[in-house]
């Protein structure tokens, strides 16, 4: 059924769409008998107010775009929740957009979100230079960007919420040294994500630091799939260089190394120890259980809505970067 627009409502009166508009929005200046009539025609018809429409009118629109490579996973899902337990009550629609780790996708859909006239944009970038000119002309023509997870190159002026990668990292492989393992693995994420090159970074420099780094036992991946993490799996084997320990970037790189292990009867934790980031759900629902870098999701997620808020409400107000703790949990794969 067509939705009954004010055009509608003036055509079925003969009167003027400026008048319709202003009896609808209780003008003291409509004859009390005119505004009766366009209100009990407007029920008759099932004509509803255009929200979207009634915000702009007053200059914002009460929509926030959000955007990140996947919602394959519960990390992202995780996250829209915080945002959602923010801005929902505040009378916001959030409108999802996934670029599917392709930066050509998410251009478009920054540039869509932009055209929806969205009153700022909450984003995981897929890669950390290659839209940094779309992100800083967005910013300039006045629509706010709050960054989460994933943040851009550190020159671009604009509020972050993230993790130290890097520390929690090198905890981690502390933690895989202390439990006698001495040839670590790490599957690394794409080298165009920060992320991936600061826990490398923090893996790398507390190898170093204990002597057994071995750059031969890098596997540097395209992406951050299940599938991606068996190719690394195999790679490692096939390379026939002796691990006994593999920290990944994600979780889903970890799960997909622990199947292909499985399935060559690699035995985890007793011949090889696995561990990764991120820490979602994904990391319980696997046997043996995964332990994983625990960043506070929902938290981030209500500290980006936060963030946002502030742009919106003040454009002049200062960025901020917002470093939160997140948990290292010891599970089954690393013979806890």
């Amino acid at each position: 059924m067509k939705r009954i627009t004010i055009k509608d409502l003036a055509k079925h009166l003969l009167l003027s769409t400026s008048t319709i508009s202003r009896a609808l929005g209780n003008d003291t200046n409509i004859h009390p008998d005119t505004k009766k009539k366009v209100l009990d025609a407007a029920k008759k018809l099932g004509y509803r107010p255009n929200p979207t429409a009634l915000n702009l009118k007053y200059g914002q629109s009460k929509n926030i775009g959000f955007v990140v490579p996947e919602m394959i996973t519960p990390f992202a899902s995780k996250v829209l929740r915080g945002v959602q337990n923010i801005l929902y009550p505040l009378g916001y629609r959030i409108i999802i957009t996934e670029s599917d780790e392709n930066p050509l996708i998410e251009r478009k859909n920054l540039l869509l979100l932009e055209e929806f006239n969205v009153d700022g944009i909450i984003i995981n970038l897929c890669h950390e230079t290659q839209n940094q000119d779309l992100y800083e002309q967005i910013m300039d023509r006045g629509t706010p960007l709050v960054f989460f997870d994933r943040i851009p190159a550190k020159s671009l002026a604009a509020s972050k919420v993230m993790v130290n990668d890097n520390i929690k990292t090198s905890l981690m492989i502390e933690h895989l040294i202390d439990m006698g393992r001495t040839r670590i693995a790490h599957i690394m994420g794409p080298s165009t994500i920060r992320n991936s090159t600061e826990r490398a970074m923090g893996y790398q420099r507390i190898l170093t630091k204990h002597g057994i780094f071995d750059p031969d036992l890098v596997i540097k991946t395209e992406g951050t799939t299940f599938e991606d993490g068996r190719n690394a799996a195999r790679q490692l084997l096939d390379k026939k260089l002796a691990f006994d320990g593999i920290f990944a970037f994600t979780d889903t790189l970890a799960i997909g190394a622990m199947n292909y292990l499985h399935e060559q009867h690699i035995k985890i934790p007793e011949k090889v120890a696995i561990a990764s980031f991120s820490g979602t759900e994904l990391a319980t629902i696997v046997h043996p259980q995964l332990t994983s870098v625990e960043q506070p999701l929902l938290q981030m997620g209500e500290i980006a809505a936060g963030l946002i808020l502030e742009k919106i409400k003040d454009s002049t107000a200062p960025s901020k970067t917002i470093v939160m703790d997140a948990e290292i949990i010891y599970r089954a794969s690393t013979g806890e």
